[in-house]
């Protein structure tokens, strides 16, 4: 943590996440825990529960478990009595909410409580009809608005009626700690290659898609990408899928199945959770990202550039702040079969000396710009500003 960040004094943290599974506002919820304790305060988490909570409790924050997630009526009411009990037990400072839905529980107490409240916006929570306006809008009735990217913060502006001085832009950081490829001994690459079933000396180009099994992660279009690669005569990749499917066995059957049909059994691969991916980065030699929504930010695209990898991305969301066309990776059209294979065809053409001196720009360029550190910093400066103009009224 960077040493001018300060904390008052008996500082206690609440952050509300649906889950600690997975996933990038989770990482962050982690991220900023972490720099809480190491400041000096208490990092208390509300949450339904996820594989992530050891590493909470590793770090020094405190889960409390609760039904956070569900977005029954009835039990929101009861988690906002929940929290504000709470909020007055710990002596809760300043309340960070995560998602829309634990949002409104944490608002109504934070209100009852009289407690400072932030709300991030992690993602692009698109708005058909007023009533889901009126729902997304909860993430702007608090203190301070935090949004993780440029991008998602011009959303913001242009779909409620903000004052642009209420929305902070903090991209998301980068765990440099972890992610550093100086970090990763050769066993780590090699245990995962043997628990994927990859064979030692396979010459092929490796792609790296990891991310959760869900459709918007653009799995099937990799696949019809890469049927059109195979009927031109490559067999020169090999693509691998990183991630579980959370409960989606529906999806994940079709795109087993998809890739059964497509004849790719040996050119694809769904290894399933990946808990090592700075070793996963190392063993591919580009990362995807093929998302059919834009992404908020896409962690998934500055880990793989830090650990010195070149990124295929679909041309939407924050990704195109974060990987640069044609210097740390591509940027592809979304949902497009045929542009994926090219820009698949491309970047193993460009051979491994070109890639790895894109490598070695993007992990330049994303040390400078998404430090974990400077994150967590500009977050906690965040609160300080809140907490500072509550005391001023």
């Amino acid at each position: 943590m960077q040493a001018s960040v300060t904390l008052p004094a008996n500082f206690t943290l609440l952050q509300v996440v649906p889950e600690l599974e997975t996933g990038g506002a989770e990482q962050t919820t982690l991220d900023v825990a972490q720099a809480v304790v190491r400041a000096g305060g208490k990092a208390l988490v509300a949450t339904k529960g996820g594989r992530m909570i050891a590493r909470l409790e590793a770090d020094g924050g405190k889960p409390v478990l609760m039904p956070v997630h569900s977005k029954n009526p009835l039990v929101m009411l009861g988690n906002a009595a929940r929290l504000a009990d709470m909020i007055r037990k710990e002596k809760v400072s300043l309340v960070h909410a995560r998602s829309r839905a634990p949002a409104f529980s944490a608002l109504w107490a934070a209100h009852a409580t009289h407690t400072p409240f932030v709300a991030t916006y992690h993602g692009v929570y698109k708005a058909k009809s007023g009533l889901k306006r009126w729902y997304n809008a909860v993430m702007t009735r608090g203190d301070l608005v935090i949004a993780n990217s440029d991008y998602t913060r011009d959303h913001v502006l242009a779909e409620h009626e903000i004052d642009p001085d209420k929305i902070v832009s903090i991209p998301r950081g980068v765990d440099f700690s972890r992610f550093d490829p100086a970090l990763v001994a050769p066993e780590r690459i090699a245990a995962l290659r043997e628990a994927w079933g990859l064979k030692a000396g396979d010459a092929r180009t490796v792609f790296l898609l990891g991310g959760r099994l869900t459709r918007i992660k653009g799995h099937l279009s990799i696949i019809e990408a890469a049927a059109k690669l195979k009927a031109k005569g490559r067999d020169d990749f090999l693509i691998l899928f990183a991630g579980d499917d959370q409960g989606r066995t529906d999806y994940r059957q079709e795109v087993e199945a998809a890739i059964s049909a497509a004849g790719l059994s040996e050119a694809i691969k769904a290894v399933g959770h990946c808990d090592d991916m700075p070793a996963a980065y190392l063993l591919a030699d580009i990362a995807m990202l093929p998302t059919l929504v834009p992404e908020s930010f896409g962690r998934a695209a500055v880990e793989p550039q830090a650990m010195g990898r070149p990124v295929l991305a679909s041309n939407h969301g924050g990704v195109t702040e974060t990987v640069l066309p044609g210097k740390t990776g591509w940027l592809v059209k979304v949902g497009d079969a045929d542009a994926w294979a090219q820009a698949m065809a491309k970047a193993i053409d460009v051979g491994a000396e070109k890639r790895a001196a894109m490598g070695v720009q993007a992990a330049k360029r994303a040390r400078q710009l998404y430090s974990n550190d400077a994150m967590c910093a500009a977050t906690l400066a965040a609160y300080e500003r809140v907490l500072s103009a509550r005391e001023g009224r």
